[in-house]
C-alpha cells in the first residue's frame, strides 16, 4: 500500500471517529432535546385534558340556600295561620296576644262573700242534710229565670239533679253538693251580667297551681284518678254551683 493510500485511511478513519463523538444515539445530533424538555404541543381551550395529563375537577353544582320543605327539597307552603301577627290560636281558640280573660278573684273565707251569697249557701246546705232533694226546690224556683243545669234534657229540675245521682233518690248528690259549697269560691266576671260566687273554687284555679293542702281539699271532691285525668288538661272539670251577688241559685253544672 502507497504511503498516499494509508494517509487517505488515517484521514477517512479519524473523520469516523469525530463523527462519531459529534453524534447522539441512532445517530441524532447532540442539540436534540430529550423527552421531558419538549414543549406540549399547544391545545384548544375547550380540551377537557390539563397539561401534565391530569384530569381536571369536575365542577361542583351550586348549593341552594337551604330551605325548610321535604325529602325532595320541596319548599313547604307558608303556614296558614301566622301566629306571630296576633292571629287565633287554632289549638285553643283564644287569641295569641291573651286578650281579655275572665276576671277571678279566689277566696277562702266565705264572710267576705256578699251576705245573699252566704245566706243561700246555708240554706242549700241545710236542705241537702236532710236527705230530701225536694227541699232543694224552692232555692231553684227562686232563681228559675237563671238557673241552669247543663248536659240534661229533663225539663223538672229535681229529676234532672237526680239524673247525677248513682242512686234514685239523688242522695249522692246532695252529698257532692254539700262538699262544693264547703270549699271556698271563685268570684268571677265582677260587674257583669254573669257574675258570680262559683263552688268550689278550684273551678276557677289552674290545678297546676294547688298546693298540697289544696290537692287534699279537692281529693275530698273527686278521686285520685278523676285529678290525673284532669291535670291532663290543667282545668278542674267536676260539678260547680253558682251563686248570683244578689242570692240566686244561677246553675249546677260540669265542665271546663
Amino acid at each position: 500500500m502507497s504511503c498516499l493510500s494509508r494517509s487517505l485511511l488515517r484521514s477517512s478513519a479519524l473523520l469516523s471517529i469525530v463523527l462519531a463523538l459529534t453524534a447522539g444515539p441512532l445517530g441524532l445530533p447532540r442539540s436534540a432535546y430529550a423527552l421531558s424538555e419538549l414543549k406540549p404541543a399547544q391545545k384548544n381551550e375547550s380540551d377537557p385534558q390539563k397539561q401534565g395529563g391530569e384530569q381536571p375537577q369536575q365542577a361542583q353544582p351550586a348549593e341552594p340556600d337551604e330551605v325548610e320543605g321535604d325529602s325532595d327539597g320541596i319548599p313547604l307552603p307558608d303556614p296558614l295561620v301566622d301566629r306571630s301577627a296576633g292571629h287565633t290560636n287554632p289549638q285553643t281558640s283564644k287569641p295569641a296576644d291573651n286578650g281579655p280573660e275572665m276576671s277571678v278573684v279566689i277566696e277562702h273565707d266565705i264572710s267576705k262573700a256578699p251576705e245573699a251569697v252566704r245566706k243561700l249557701r246555708q240554706q242549700i246546705i241545710d236542705a241537702a242534710s236532710s236527705g230530701d232533694i225536694e227541699k232543694l226546690r224552692p232555692f231553684i224556683a227562686a232563681g228559675q229565670k237563671e238557673f241552669r243545669i247543663d248536659g240534661n234534657d229533663a225539663e223538672d229540675p229535681i229529676a234532672a239533679l237526680k239524673s247525677y245521682s248513682g242512686d234514685p233518690d239523688g242522695l249522692e248528690v246532695l252529698a257532692i253538693i254539700i262538699d262544693l259549697l264547703s270549699t271556698g269560691y271563685a268570684h268571677v266576671d265582677a260587674g257583669t251580667p254573669d257574675e258570680a260566687y262559683v263552688f268550689p273554687y278550684f273551678a276557677g284555679k289552674a290545678l297546676n297551681t294547688l298546693t298540697a293542702p289544696e290537692k287534699v281539699e279537692l281529693l275530698r271532691i273527686i278521686t285520685a284518678g278523676d285529678l290525673a285525668d284532669m291535670q291532663e288538661y290543667g282545668n278542674y272539670s267536676f260539678y260547680r254551683i253558682g251563686i248570683s251577688p244578689d242570692g240566686k241559685w244561677k246553675f249546677f253544672t260540669a265542665g271546663d
